[in-house]
């Protein structure tokens, strides 16, 4: 569970935005839409070969 102290003074703007912050870093949003829609096996691998192929395609241009 996520939460945030709120110190005396402080702005509720920036209490949220901390919070915000929080959240997005930890990845619940990102583990529930994974959780919620299924994909099948298939689908799954070709995305995951694509990821890795762009990911070795901008690996390659850094060191050029």
């Amino acid at each position: 569970m996520i939460g945030v102290t709120i110190q005396t003074n402080e702005n509720i703007d920036r209490a949220i935005r901390r919070f915000k912050k929080k959240y997005e870093r930890s990845g619940i949003l990102r583990e529930y839409k994974k959780r919620t829609a299924f994909m099948k096996p298939s689908v799954e691998k070709r995305l995951s070969r694509l990821k890795a192929a762009r990911r070795q395609q901008r690996v390659s241009m850094e060191l050029e």
